[in-house]
């Protein structure tokens, strides 16, 4: 096979570094994040991106064409859910082991280029058996920070408010929970709850979203998180002045990339600004030639094996627990989900794709700019995954058909940074 010895200038496909939430009884970590590109990009826009933070929204889709599963929770009783007005972009998180008191959100509030802010609760807990990123949440007042189908499914979020688990969509089809059942959902208490519908918020690996009032029954954290919008700012400085209000132990990242002119290049190719870096990204070194024959190998020793949604190998996988475990036998330390992966070096046109490139795409109608698959490019055209429950990992055609939303090169540093690993 022919393997590439060439260097590129980084440019991020539609994906973000981000925080991981802590389990509900633990301590605060980074998590991922979903993606928007900064306009000077020529990448993909993520599903928070759809336009101005004051954009009113058109009425909503017929019935027929409404891509958010529910189920019938809501009831007369149910608390009143507020009507969508507008689509708020998603930029920055900020995530802390105990609650962050009001002062932190109003000062954040305050800063120049803020155009909304609004706490959260966050944690890992366990949803049938398997470890959650979760959000607790005001439905009302967080559904404008949902990707546009789910933001707009105002019974999903009705849902929500009466009791149930909303939970996204690739976790529902790929773990085959069917709505009209309850989920075991273990916290500092373990509760039954409703299921309340497949709806994707499009922030990185957050799968599940209950009310806040449900949040503090679980015992998750209190107010311990902030979503902020800044669609106007530069991030690396704005994370720069939340930082000085931030009490000890809270972090913060982007959850978006943003892009501008390479001040070297001269070609108006864009460079990429990577927030949770702090510096322009520069030229990767990608990967070596033993580490893609390491990686490929890896991989193609995996073929037959089952697909397991969240899982991650030796025996079964789901799409990026495949790559992640094989570009691990190669050395490489990468992030655990497809839309962090999609982060994890520069992109590649068509013309330049070569064995061990990552191949990603959108496959999710409840947030139709998130990335939610990923394959491993063999190269002459042919690919390698694990595709989808009851199907084995498989090598199939390279697909570059309307869910394609593009390549990239791996590069380890940038992976390594992006999974949060320092020493990378």
């Amino acid at each position: 096979m022919q393997l590439r010895g060439s260097r590129r200038v980084l440019v991020t496909l539609g994906a973000g570094l981000a925080l991981l939430t802590a389990a509900a009884v633990g301590n605060a970590a980074p998590a991922l994040a979903g993606a928007r590109t900064g306009p000077a990009a020529a990448t993909l826009r993520g599903p928070g991106s759809a336009g101005a933070s004051d954009a009113v929204l058109p009425g909503p889709p017929s019935s027929g064409s409404q891509p958010v599963t529910v189920s019938n929770l809501a009831h007369s009783s149910s608390p009143a859910i507020a009507p969508l007005r507008r689509l708020l972009p998603a930029d920055l998180f900020v995530v802390a082991p105990t609650t962050l008191s009001p002062a932190v959100a109003a000062a954040v509030r305050r800063l120049p280029g803020v155009a909304a802010v609004q706490p959260l609760d966050a944690a890992r807990i366990r949803m049938d058996g398997k470890l959650t990123a979760t959000l607790g949440v005001d439905p009302s007042a967080f559904r404008a920070f949902a990707a546009k189908p789910t933001a707009q499914s105002t019974r999903l979020w009705q849902n929500v408010a009466a009791g149930g688990v909303a939970i996204s969509y690739t976790m529902g089809k790929l773990d085959k929970l069917p709505l009209g059942r309850d989920l075991l959902v273990e916290g500092r208490r373990t509760e039954k709850l409703p299921l309340a519908g497949l709806g994707t918020v499009g922030i990185g690996a957050v799968d599940a979203v209950v009310s806040d009032a449900v949040a503090r029954s679980l015992g998750m954290p209190a107010n311990n998180a902030i979503v902020i919008s800044a669609p106007h700012a530069v991030l690396t400085s704005l994370m720069g002045q939340i930082r000085k209000v931030l009490p000890r132990g809270a972090a913060i990242a982007p959850l978006v990339a943003q892009s501008a002119p390479s001040p070297a290049a001269g070609t108006g190719t864009p460079a990429i600004t990577w927030a949770g870096a702090g510096s322009g990204a520069a030229d990767g070194p990608g990967l070596s030639r033993a580490q893609v024959i390491a990686f490929l190998t890896a991989a193609e020793s995996r073929l037959g094996l089952p697909y397991v949604w969240g899982a991650t190998g030796p025996t079964s996988f789901d799409c990026s627990g495949l790559v992640q475990w094989s570009l691990a036998q190669a050395g490489v330390v990468m992030p655990r989900v497809a839309a962090a992966q999609a982060q994890a070096g520069p992109a590649v046109p068509l013309s330049q794709l070569a064995p061990g490139d990552l191949l990603f795409f959108h496959t999710d109608p409840t947030a139709p700019g998130y990335i939610s698959h990923v394959a491993i490019y063999l190269g002459d055209g042919v690919m390698l995954q694990a595709p989808r429950p009851g199907l084995n990992v498989e090598v199939v055609p390279a697909d570059f058909g309307s869910e394609f939303a593009g390549a990239i090169q791996v590069d380890p540093r940038v992976a390594a940074a992006v999974a949060g690993n320092p020493a990378g």
